[in-house]
């Protein structure tokens, strides 16, 4: 497929990715089997099945969803666009990226003020500024999050 057509696909996905079809997708994401359109509906707490199938049918019109034999939809195509660009997927469950960095630094801190003998000042500075940084950016994200 060529570059061009690539970014308008792209471009076509992250408009149609927004709301409840936003939130239908990620649910799909979290799943680890195929689900159904009941589930998709109690689960979202949407308003009727026929509208679960809607936000489905969208997802499968853009190529991210597919039926398996059972007719249970499923992830077919993952992708990272707008607001799914800053979470990572870990067992199920969407975490935000900066969580990982916020918690490398934290620990670098809590390090240096357990080995008290060695304690670089400077270090411990640039790592409590980067752990409370990266903390912020993290619970705001989190905040954000679309589902």
């Amino acid at each position: 497929m060529p570059e061009e057509s690539k970014d308008v696909d792209m471009e076509k996905i992250e408009y149609a990715l927004k709301g409840k079809t936003l939130q239908v997708y990620m649910y799909l994401l979290r799943s680890r089997r195929g689900v159904g359109v009941r589930e998709v509906q109690r689960a979202l707490r949407l308003s009727s099945p026929s509208l679960a199938f809607h936000h489905l049918d969208k997802l499968e019109a853009l190529g991210l969803v597919g039926k398996d034999a059972y007719g249970r939809y499923v992830v077919t195509r993952k992708v990272d666009v707008g607001v799914l660009s800053l979470f990572v997927n870990v067992l199920g469950y969407a975490l935000p990226r900066y969580l990982f960095y916020a918690s490398f630094f934290t620990t670098i801190v809590v390090y240096q003020l357990l080995t008290m003998s060695t304690l670089n000042l400077m270090a411990l500075t640039v790592a409590l500024i980067a752990a409370t940084i990266l903390w912020f950016e993290t619970f705001r994200i989190w905040r954000k999050r679309p589902f």
